[in-house]
């Protein structure tokens, strides 16, 4: 056919010639079996040894970025970022109660933290951000005036308590359990009057157990609890049936005590007035130089301040009592949460609280009446009779504000390390190693946790472990610059820079 047509002058087309396909450079050389045939990298007759490790879920982020614990219900404040699963960590602490699958029994909250560490950020950032949820904030003590800004700022006013102001708290104030008190049925007046004059005696115990002899603190035992029981009965009615109970005060009960009635002789079964004095003087001088002292002009008359228990936050300073020395500091804070416990005994349904204290270990060295006053609180944060609830929000800069309350096997002491279990929300934030390890003795972290407590936590502000129950989370709080703003706490530094 090619012939034929090359006699016409035509040619078939050709076929081009396929190019010689090129080779890709081999990404991977394979050695021999036995190594390449050179120095360093031949065969070796022992593999490489391999060590196996047994560990559980919360140890394992060491090697592998795994969850520690699961995942909290996104409900409540949002506090910030949970680190090892990288999601937002929310806190809750009522709803953490409701909850089976949250190891949490009580909404308490200790915070352990060095100063300048973002513990004051992170407390104020929770009670701000439980607001929109029904939450109302209660500072009975502000030592350092650090809530005056965000009060301010959220339209309040603060009460300021110090010598030379006008302000005025009684600590024996009845509170709404007097109220219509003549309306009542008896079995309610005598419910009412068992739980007004517990609290009284709890309060005048702690005042009482402030002072000291020596190096000893005044004992209050049966005998002082029998003589101010019937007192406060006399000066309040009680003891004579009134239908109406009237308000008394710490120097009312003082100068009762100086001066007793028959009344009170014959109820306290003392054979004459003469033994009665005689018996209960060291009572009585104690109660005198708490009212000539501490209490005068602070907590001596009627409370004569309205609190809005509808605002968002409510705060008492106590910052001007600084120069009166740490022990005025403690009972100040003793009279004004036996006071706050008062007006909150009746609450009505669903009225939910943030109540924040701060610098708790002063009121904690007063003895073990102080401690113990302290803890009747914390057992009181599910609320009374299914009505209310308070969180207690409780700051600490170390374990051992609470061992320093007494001597290593005092009631006192005992008292405080069982305060630890009354809070199954526990904030650890930046320690240094020692603190770290007094932790560890005191929570059972162990090496990881106090790692990160040590290390970890130290490099930020806001940095903290949340144990919830026995799960832990390595949480960094997340403030907003207007937060930031108005959280800051020193002002004082850097008008002195």
């Amino acid at each position: 056919m090619a012939a034929l047509l090359s006699d016409f002058g035509h040619d078939l087309p050709t076929i081009p010639a396929l190019a010689p396909e090129a080779k890709e450079p081999r990404l991977f050389r394979y050695a021999p079996r036995r190594g390449a045939s050179r120095r360093g990298r031949g065969w070796a007759a022992a593999s490489a040894p391999a060590m196996a490790w047994r560990m559980t879920s919360d140890q394992a982020p060491v090697f592998w970025p795994f969850v520690s614990a699961p995942a909290l219900p996104p409900t409540g404040a949002q506090m910030g970022v949970d680190q090892l699963s990288g999601g937002s960590f929310y806190c809750d602490p009522f709803g953490w109660v409701l909850r089976d699958d949250v190891p949490a029994t009580n909404p308490n909250i200790f915070q352990f933290a060095k100063p300048g560490s973002g513990k004051s950020g992170t407390t104020k950032a929770f009670c701000t951000r439980m607001m929109p949820f029904g939450y109302r904030t209660l500072v009975t003590g502000d030592v350092k005036d650090e809530y005056e800004s965000l009060c301010r700022a959220l339209g309040v006013e603060p009460f300021v308590i110090a010598p030379g102001f006008w302000a005025r708290v009684n600590p024996l104030d009845m509170g709404p359990l007097g109220d219509g008190w003549g309306s009542l049925p008896a079995e309610e007046q005598q419910r009412r009057a068992t739980i007004i004059f517990k609290r009284w005696l709890v309060l005048v115990r702690g005042l009482v157990g402030s002072m000291k002899i020596g190096q000893d603190h005044v004992p209050f035992g049966p005998d002082e609890s029998d003589v101010v029981r019937n007192a406060l009965g006399i000066l309040t009615g009680y003891a004579a049936g009134n239908t109406q109970l009237e308000e008394t005060t710490i120097p009312r009960l003082w100068d009762l005590l100086r001066n007793p009635t028959e009344e009170l002789v014959r109820a306290c079964e003392y054979a004459s007035t003469r033994q009665f004095l005689d018996e209960t003087r060291l009572l009585r001088n104690a109660l005198g130089e708490l009212v000539t002292g501490t209490l005068a002009g602070l907590f001596d008359d009627f409370t004569n301040v309205e609190v809005d228990w509808r605002a968002p936050i409510q705060s008492f300073s106590l910052s001007r009592l600084d120069g009166l020395g740490d022990e005025a500091v403690g009972i100040a804070l003793l009279c004004m949460n036996s006071w706050g416990r008062g007006l909150r005994e009746i609450a009505e349904p669903g009225d939910l609280r943030i109540v924040v204290r701060d610098e708790v270990w002063k009121q904690m060295r007063l003895g073990t009446a102080a401690v113990a006053s302290f803890d009747a609180d914390l057992r009181l944060s599910r609320g009374m009779a299914g009505k209310g609830g308070d969180i207690q929000f409780c700051n600490l800069h170390k374990p051992s504000d609470l061992l320093s309350v007494g001597d290593a096997d005092s009631q006192a002491a005992m008292i405080a390390k069982d305060l630890l279990e009354l809070a199954d929300i526990k904030i650890l934030g930046a320690q240094k190693p020692r603190v770290a390890r007094e932790l560890d003795s005191m929570l059972g972290l162990g090496p990881i946790a106090q790692d990160l407590v040590s290390g970890w936590a130290m490099q930020d502000k806001g940095r903290a472990l949340w144990c919830i129950g026995d799960a832990t989370y390595k949480v960094q709080t997340v403030l907003h610059p207007l937060e930031k703003k108005l959280y800051y706490t020193n002002e004082a530094i850097d008008a002195a820079a």
